[in-house]
């Protein structure tokens, strides 16, 4: 009953409005464009590229942001930054689809920009790790798990208003379930009180660091570096992956088929990593996932394209994928501490946002002038590279146990 009543009424309900609106934020900010670009451009005529160009701008402004936002959130907490982002969202929103003219896309999409600076995971993060203290590790697990649902609801929800009301109208839907349900939920619902055991060490194989690391130098800039190339991976791959399977030979039936293992595939991992929270060190979570993503990268690189190969590396990849999103919550607060934490995962955002936002670009130019092959090769390379920077990564000296 106490477990209840926190999930009611104390801090722990901060855990269910975030899975709530972490499916609905990523279901609305990140995952419609692909489906919902062709229809805008062919209607304005304009092309695909300009289209997606107001895509990428709004992740370049929500890494230019992310900071800014993380440090309000340290001061003021998570009601108060991110209820006026899901406002900011719906607004960008909004002008999306009721305005035509090119300075106003641009304009529509920075708000949107702004709005994913303050409504997705680092946000997310940044508010339980102020709840909870250096003990959210647990906390930022389940929501990670339940947002792993984002496109499971947000790609059919799509495609249904596309057949039923078009793109436009699409758009403010969205617009609406941002304003009238994501802003009421983080302004009114989230707690304000940071939870009474906040800051307590936690018992367990792998207790709270004594003196955690300052968030600058080599282990910061190699946490940073690791994260955008896991960036580089996941965006810039990924997002030409399925195009390359149909180029390897298979069927589009075939593909399609093989790419919905990767959402299964990531919720199993994370629903794995909560169950064994607080028993595996952060950093070997991270490390174990980006070298399963350079063996998958392996497999196809050596084994070749087919439906057995690409079905086991859409397994493994989702599952490695899974994890490495929780490790980007809960590394920089066992490394950093949970003081100061919003600021410290905004600016490790901040050049994975980056990268977010030009490699599918990079990446499709890089297939157009060399080969499919050589862009899986590049994927395992960049996550030997990332493992490189985790295992330079030395953890801060841990207290001893009372």
């Amino acid at each position: 009953m106490t477990a209840l009543r926190n999930l009611g009424f104390g801090p722990g309900r901060a855990v269910v409005v975030l899975a709530i609106t972490q499916i609905l934020c990523w279901g609305i900010l990140i995952y419609p464009p692909v489906l919902t670009m062709p229809h805008l451009t062919a209607d304005r005529g304009w092309s695909l590229a300009f289209g997606m160009a107001g895509f990428s701008l709004a992740l370049v402004i929500s890494g230019i942001m992310s900071p800014i936002v993380g440090g309000l959130i340290d001061r003021h907490g998570g009601n108060v930054v991110m209820a006026p982002g899901a406002l900011a969202g719906a607004l960008g929103l909004a002008l999306l689809a009721t305005t035509d003219t090119r300075p106003m896309y641009f304009v529509s999409w920075a708000l949107i920009g702004v709005s994913m600076s303050s409504s997705l995971y680092d946000p997310a993060f940044a508010t339980l790790a102020r709840l909870f203290g250096s003990s959210a590790r647990r906390q930022i697990t389940f929501v990670t798990f339940a947002g792993g649902f984002a496109s499971t609801v947000g790609w059919p929800a799509t495609h249904l208003l596309l057949e039923h009301v078009g793109w436009r109208g699409t758009y403010l839907v969205f617009a609406a379930v941002m304003a009238f349900i994501v802003a009421p939920l983080h302004g009114f619902v989230l707690p304000r009180k940071p939870s009474p055991s906040h800051g307590a060490v936690v018992s367990g194989p792998h207790p709270v660091p004594e003196e955690p690391l300052r968030p600058e130098g080599r282990p910061f800039l190699l946490l940073a570096m690791a994260f955008a190339l896991h960036a580089l991976i996941m965006s810039g791959v990924t997002s030409n992956l399925l195009a390359m399977f149909e180029r390897g030979g298979l069927s589009g039936a075939t593909v399609v088929t093989l790419g919905a293992l990767f959402g299964p595939a990531q919720v199993a991992a994370r629903l794995i990593d909560f169950l064994l929270a607080g028993r595996t060190h952060p950093l070997w979570i991270a490390r174990g996932a980006i070298t399963l993503m350079a063996v998958s990268f392996g497999m196809l690189a050596f084994f070749g394209v087919s439906a057995p190969v690409a079905g086991l590396f859409c397994i493994a990849f989702g599952a490695a994928n899974g994890v490495m999103t929780i490790a980007r919550g809960s590394l920089p607060l066992l490394m950093f501490g949970h003081a100061g934490y919003g600021r410290v995962i905004g600016r490790i955002a901040r050049p994975a946002l980056f990268v977010q936002a030009s490699a599918p670009f990079v990446v499709a130019a890089a297939v157009e002038r060399f080969s499919d092959a050589a862009v899986i090769e590049v994927g395992m390379v960049a996550a030997l590279a990332g493992l490189g920077c985790f295992l330079l990564i030395r953890p801060p000296r841990a207290a001893s146990r009372r």
